[in-house]
Order: C-alpha cells, then sequence, then structure tokens
C-alpha cells in the first residue's frame, strides 16, 4: 500500500512539473529551422529507446513501452510543454507519427506485410504448407536437419530481410514444428539468415543501400566497396557460423536453452504470450500439393527480383547491377507481392483447390495476422523520428569523429562500437550507414583501413539491428516464426552479444595487423583474417558448450 501510495505522489509530481513547464514554455515552434531542444545532441537524446527498450525487457509489454519511449522523446524535444509534445508526437514534420506512416517508403512495407500475409493465408488455406510439412518429414527426420533446412532457406533468399523473414517463417514453420524445435530457436534462425546474410549478398537491397551510403565526390566506387568489405564483415559470417555450429552439436545456452528444451517435451512456445495463438500443425489437413507452395514462393521471389530492378530502371537500358544499387526496395517488393498474389489466385482457381469464396476469406485473414508487426514497426518508425529529432546521430558521429586521429589502428574496432550502439537505440542498420560511411570516408580518404572501417561500420549496423527489439527485422523474425517477439530478443541475446564479443576481438587484430602490413595488405590477407575469425568463434564456442555441459551435469547429479 504505501508503494502504491509513492507511485501516486511520484505520478502527481511529474505531472505537477509538466504543467509548469507547460507554462513557462512556448507551446508552439515559432521557427522549425532553428528550434533546437535543450538536450539536443546530448547523452539526454539516446534516452527515448534507451526508455522503451529496458521497459520492453523487464514488462514484455512491447507496445506500451514503445509509446512510452516515444512520449518521452516528445517530452524532451518539447522541453516539458505539454501543448508542444503532443503536437511533435503526431504532426511534427520530421518524425510525427502521422510523418513517418505517410511516408511512402513505410507505406510501402506495410502494404508488402499486408500481401504477404494473403499470400500466406492462401497457401495454408489450399494446404500447401501443410503438404510441404509432410513431404519435408519424409526427408527431414531430425530437429538438425530441420534446423539446417531452415537456416539454408533463409542463405537462398537474399533478396530483402523482410522478404526474407515472411517467407522463411511461413515455409518453415510445420518442418520445425513437427521436429520439435521452438519457434525461439526458429525466430533466431530466421533473424541470422536476414541481415547478415544480405549485407554479405552483393545482389540485395541492402548491398543498395550501402552502395548509396557512399557519399558522391569520394572517388568511391560503393558496390567495388561493398565486395571488398565482405571478408571483414565478421559479424554477418560469424553468425552464420554459430547458427551452424549450434544445429549440428546441440548445443544451447542462456534462455534459449530452456525453450529447447521445452519444446523438447512439446512446448513450442514457452512464454505464455502466444500473439498468433496456439497455431500448430497437427499434420490433420490432407489437402493441397507441395506445388501449392512451392510455386507461389518461386514466384514471389522472381516477382520481388522484377519489381526491384524494374523500380532502377532496368526496363529503361540500365545494367542489372545498377539496377539493383538504384532500386526502390519498398516499391519493388510491393510490386513483386502483388504479382504473386495475383499468380496464386489465378493458380489456385485453375487447380481447383480454392473457389473465389475462399480466396476472400483470406484477405482479411492475412490482414488480422500483420496487425502486431505492422503496430510495432509503425511504432518503432516513430520512436526512431523522436531520436532523430533529438539529435542523437549527431551526438554518437561526435564521438566517433573525436577518436578517428588518435587511435587510427583501433579505429575498426570503435566504429564497430559505435556501429552497434546507434544501431540497437535506433533499430535501424541503413540510418546507421549513411552516418557512419561519410565520417568513415573522411577518416581514410582510401587503402586497406577504408574498407576495414567500412566493413566495421555494416557489421556493427547489423548487430545492433539483430540486437534491438526496436528493429524492423527483429520485429519480423517474430512476426515469421509467430512467437512472441520479446521472447525472441531475450533468448537471441546471449548467441549476438557472444558473436559480437568475437567480432569486436577480430576488428583489434585486423587493425594491428594493418598497422605491420601497411600497404602490403591484399585480399589474401583479408581471407586469412577471416579464417583466424571463424577459428576464434569456433573456439569460444567450444569452451561455452563445454562449460554448459559441466553445469548441466553438476545440476543433474
Amino acid at each position: 500500500m504505501k508503494n502504491k501510495n509513492l507511485s501516486w505522489a511520484g505520478a502527481l509530481f511529474v505531472f505537477a512539473l509538466l504543467l509548469w513547464c507547460t507554462a513557462v514554455t512556448p507551446g508552439k515552434v515559432a521557427d522549425p529551422a532553428t528550434y533546437t531542444c535543450a538536450v539536443y545532441s546530448t547523452f539526454f537524446s539516446l534516452l527515448p529507446p534507451v526508455i522503451a527498450i529496458v521497459l520492453a525487457l523487464n514488462t514484455k509489454e512491447v507496445y506500451t513501452s514503445l509509446l512510452v519511449g516515444i512520449a518521452s522523446g516528445a517530452l524532451l524535444y518539447a522541453n516539458g510543454n505539454l501543448e508542444l509534445a503532443l503536437n511533435t508526437l503526431f504532426f511534427n514534420e520530421d518524425g510525427g507519427m502521422i510523418t513517418k506512416l505517410s511516408d511512402s517508403g513505410n507505406v510501402g512495407i506495410l502494404a508488402f506485410l499486408v500481401m504477404l500475409g494473403i499470400l500466406v493465408a492462401l497457401m495454408n488455406k489450399a494446404g500447401g504448407s501443410a503438404a510441404f510439412g509432410r513431404w519435408a518429414s519424409t526427408h527431414i527426420h531430425s530437429r538438425a536437419g530441420a534446423q539446417f533446412a531452415t537456416l539454408l532457406l533463409g542463405v537462398m533468399i537474399f533478396v530483402d530481410d523482410y522478404f526474407n523473414c515472411l517467407t522463411v517463417g511461413s515455409v518453415m514453420r510445420p518442418v520445425t514444428d513437427r521436429q520439435k524445435v521452438s519457434r525461439a530457436k526458429l525466430a533466431y534462425l530466421i533473424d541470422s539468415t536476414a541481415a547478415p546474410i544480405c549485407i554479405i549478398a552483393p545482389v540485395s537491397s541492402w548491398a543498395a543501400a550501402v552502395t548509396s551510403s557512399v557519399p558522391a565526390g569520394s572517388g568511391i566506387n560503393g558496390f567495388t566497396m561493398f565486395l571488398r568489405t565482405i571478408p571483414y564483415n565478421y559479424y554477418a559470417v560469424m553468425t552464420v557460423v554459430m547458427s551452424l555450429f549450434l544445429i549440428f552439436t546441440g548445443a544451447e545456452f542462456g534462455p534459449m536453452k530452456l525453450n529447447e528444451d521445452n519444446a523438447k517435451n512439446g512446448d513450442l512456445f514457452t512464454t505464455a504470450d502466444r500473439p498468433y495463438g496456439d497455431d500448430v500443425d497437427d499434420g490433420n489437413d490432407t489437402n493441397g500439393h507441395v506445388i501449392d507452395l512451392i510455386a507461389p514462393v518461386l514466384v514471389l521471389i522472381a516477382a520481388c527480383i522484377f519489381g526491384m530492378v524494374y523500380t532502377g530502371g532496368f526496363f529503361e537500358g540500365v545494367d542489372f547491377i545498377t539496377a539493383f544499387a538504384d532500386c526502390n526496395a519498398s516499391a519493388g517488393l510491393v510490386l513483386g507481392s502483388s504479382i504473386a498474389l495475383l499468380f496464386t489466385f489465378v493458380f489456385y482457381r485453375v487447380r481447383g483447390v480454392m473457389t473465389f469464396q475462399d480466396f476472400a476469406a483470406c484477405i482479411p485473414e492475412g490482414f488480422k495476422a500483420m496487425v502486431s508487426p505492422m503496430l510495432i514497426l509503425s511504432l518503432a518508425w516513430t520512436l526512431s523520428g523522436m531520436t532523430g529529432l533529438l539529435g542523437a546521430k549527431y551526438y554518437v558521429a561526435n564521438l566517433l569523429g573525436s577518436s578517428a586521429a588518435a587511435l587510427q589502428y583501433l579505429l575498426p574496432f570503435i566504429i564497430f562500437l559505435v556501429a552497434v550502439f546507434l544501431a540497437f537505440a535506433t533499430g535501424t542498420s541503413w540510418g546507421t550507414f549513411s552516418i557512419l560511411i561519410p565520417i568513415v570516408c573522411q577518416a581514410f580518404p582510401d587503402g586497406e583501413m577504408l574498407v576495414v572501417s567500412i566493413a566495421a561500420c555494416l557489421s556493427g549496423a547489423v548487430c545492433g539491428d539483430h540486437c534491438s527489439p526496436i528493429s524492423d527485422t527483429t520485429i519480423m523474425a517474430s512476426a515469421g516464426a509467430h512467437c512472441s517477439h520479446v521472447n525472441h530478443v531475450s533468448t537471441q541475446l546471449p548467441y549476438a552479444i557472444t558473436a559480437a564479443a568475437c567480432s569486436a576481438v577480430c576488428y583489434v587484430i585486423t587493425g594491428l595487423a594493418q598497422a605491420v602490413l601497411g600497404s602490403r595488405a591484399s585480399l589474401v590477407t583479408s581471407l586469412v583474417l577471416l579464417v583466424v575469425a571463424i577459428v576464434l568463434e569456433l573456439a569460444v564456442l567450444s569452451v561455452i558448450r563445454a562449460r554448459t555441459r559441466a553445469k548441466n551435469s553438476g545440476d543433474a547429479a
């Protein structure tokens, strides 16, 4: 009772303080171009995402946590004025919720989600997903096999991370369910083959984003630079290597171990929070054939690639690589998914596996299935907008710029850590690229250190994106696996942190190697250092596995 009274007293005090701030500060911005808040580009500009992340991990309430983070950002921007904070939250032209939801790229992603949700509902209704699960059960007879097939499919769908997450999830869920793989592990495998694969795939929307982030007039070919960074992109490679190690050794640690142990005993979810219900394939659906899933998925892949190069001007005479580099990924995915949706309707009608009424019923079902990720994405975009209004990216960029001259050969390590922090706090890899790559290009105009430093930036951005609860890719992975979002984040963090720690050490080693070799560093050097990185990670994972086994043996005794 006493704690409750203290809480009410604290809330009343805060409200009274806000009323006082509202009375003594202006409720409107006279000149938006010159307005800056009191905490602009300071440590406090990072408070909104920190508040949202801490609340989400502690309360397990994603929506409320994001809203609290957004509200705190709006209040900081408004210097405590309630009227200005409310207008900022909804109507600010640079970061308000209405602005974010009216952005054509963001709306395109939401439209893509809806169409992909409808497509998944159609495949389930036609029996294609269940048929594939039955077919896979005759060819995949182990948990390791189901997990490796998931990883392999994720590697094959390298075009775009959103597309990857939802497609791999819808195709592999029946397979992993039958082999008693937890939804948390499925979400981890999906997330580990989304951004980490896209960032080392030359033909992907991520490659286009990185290429476009290289500043004009720098004399650097963005696509060539992207190719050269691949061997130095330690986090992406280590994440895939870690996934393979976990799959084939059966080693698990942290909260994931509890989820996997429960899955072996029949509980695929572990958590009481099941936003998609107990949607486990029981094998009773005998309708449909494997082609009812394979054909729509193949058309979706081909159509999305077509849509991307179409928006990049491929059919106007631009070469394929340039078209991919200049594509509008959001518009391309919408075009591709709409083509695939139309094909699926015609295909199912010709095969006679679905009536028009069944098709119509799948439209609201698909939309409803995507409400949760759409809501989280919308809130995450708004939170990112609030963080941008507070100048958080400039604060982080200044920290990086001030260390460039003094710690030249430790700069890859520093860039990696800064990129991790920035991507984690803002939930965006692409935004991190656009902020840090121009700074790196100024610090190192040419040479191998430029390549290593850009690779560290890309690697850190993917790592932060991989760990962040407000990252769109992390949200998509939860949606694809039909897993509780907070459970996915909490089970993935120990694995991501392990790969990040190994990557950080490797960037120290790489920086020192560049100091010794200088201009003699080459492609062979990068490949040797990559082998060293992989060996280091495998050694660390082996130690963790041995300690986990020893602990389990001690507990059993």
